[in-house]
């Protein structure tokens, strides 16, 4: 099974980082980060190319700034699943995971999202609209698994 593995910067590169030790050796892994990310390539272990596409949102874009980087980030995610053809995209709150998770979705791949730890009482914007992209969804706080129906709480992976 081949799974592209989005990396977000900081705690999300963290927690996915720890669910890929938990899955371990048996699939076939790649790895998309931003490409203004220049600490994440770094904590990958477990072996699998690396790809770059432009980060979509930063906190005080305006919105049509996060409107044109959307599509940019969407062109190159578009790329990169032509080439890698996941059978799973797994994500942990990166904003990057959303055009690249819809995108790979219309291609016929499956979508795992786990919420970042970062709230307790409520979603990130990015668990908003993955909560509709998701086959599966998971949250990392108990207080936040009604707020998505079919959401999982398994723990937390930090």
């Amino acid at each position: 099974m081949r799974i592209l593995v989005v990396l977000g910067s900081g705690g999300h590169t963290k927690e996915m980082i720890r669910l890929v030790d938990l899955l371990g050796e048996g699939y076939e892994y790649s790895y998309l980060i931003a490409s203004d990310d220049v600490v994440s390539e770094s904590k990958i272990q477990r072996p699998g190319p690396v790809f770059h596409a432009l980060r979509p949102r930063f906190k005080d874009d305006p919105p049509w700034r996060v409107a044109w980087k959307t599509i940019v980030s969407g062109v190159q995610a578009a790329r990169i699943l032509r080439r890698v053809h996941p059978d799973v995209v797994m994500s942990a709150g990166a904003g990057l995971a959303v055009p690249v998770s819809v995108l790979a979705k219309l291609m016929g791949a499956h979508v795992i999202y786990v919420e970042s730890a970062a709230l307790m009482y409520r979603l990130t914007a990015t668990g908003k609209i993955m909560a509709h992209v998701a086959d599966l969804f998971f949250v990392q706080w108990p207080e936040l698994q009604s707020q998505v129906p079919g959401a999982i709480y398994a723990g937390r992976l930090w």
